[in-house]
């Protein structure tokens, strides 16, 4: 497939994803309005429900679509926690890798011209620069940045696809279960600024932490070794 032939295909279907109530659909209020008839299609058709809502997820990921946070709480729901978790760490990895590729191979001008202006995005990029492993996995696993930026970033740093592959699939392997957790009580969610408790967020940006120690030990080597 040539690039402009893929390029027009990847413009056709987000305008085709708000033409028809993209964000309306995989909206909470309309999941949790057709949850029962959702649930017995899936007991009817599981894996045809198991494929679509994966490919459904990876599209959403790859082309940065909103409504991701309910699509998660949704495997959750339908699935259950472990498959449910599974599902959306296979799903986002593969997502986010072609978000990697298509930015670095394909529309790197659009990405860039995306990322200029974007106070955050110079912050991520120079981090990455210093310690890409472990700053990936930090990003990955605190819930406070755009996911569509932390996706993009990376492609303009010399982060390798298997190292972006690798620290996605650990990273995000928290707030999966998290989220497919709690798609189980989907019916008592009323808003989507209520998931996280204040515990919840502490334990990932404790995780998150723990991910940058090795960065602050390189930085503070030298020092002591001056003194």
């Amino acid at each position: 497939m040539q690039k402009h032939t893929l390029i027009w295909l990847l413009a056709l279907t987000i305008a085709a994803f708000f033409l028809f109530d993209g964000p309306q659909v995989f909206s909470l209020d309309n999941i949790r309005e057709h949850r029962q008839a959702l649930t017995a299609f899936t007991e009817r058709h599981y894996l045809a429900m198991l494929l679509a809502c994966g490919m459904a997820y990876s599209l959403s990921t790859a082309l940065s679509l909103p409504g991701g946070t309910v699509l998660s709480l949704l495997l959750g729901f339908l699935f259950g926690r472990w498959v449910g978790t599974g599902l959306i760490l296979i799903a986002a990895t593969l997502g986010a890798t072609a978000v990697f590729w298509l930015a670095r191979y394909l529309l790197a001008d659009w990405a860039r011209q995306r990322l200029q202006g974007h106070a955050l995005s110079q912050k991520l990029l120079a981090g990455f620069q210093e310690d890409a492993v472990n700053y990936l996995l930090f990003l990955r696993l605190v819930p406070l940045f755009p996911f569509w930026l932390v996706n993009l970033a990376p492609a303009f740093t010399q982060v390798s696809l298997r190292t972006y592959v690798i620290t996605t699939f650990i990273g995000i392997l928290p707030g999966s279960f998290i989220f497919a957790n709690l798609g189980q009580s989907l019916s008592s969610i009323d808003r989507l600024d209520d998931l996280f408790s204040w515990q919840t967020l502490l334990a990932l940006s404790l995780l998150g932490g723990l991910s940058l120690i090795p960065v602050l030990s390189k930085r503070l080597q030298p020092k002591r070794f001056g003194d």
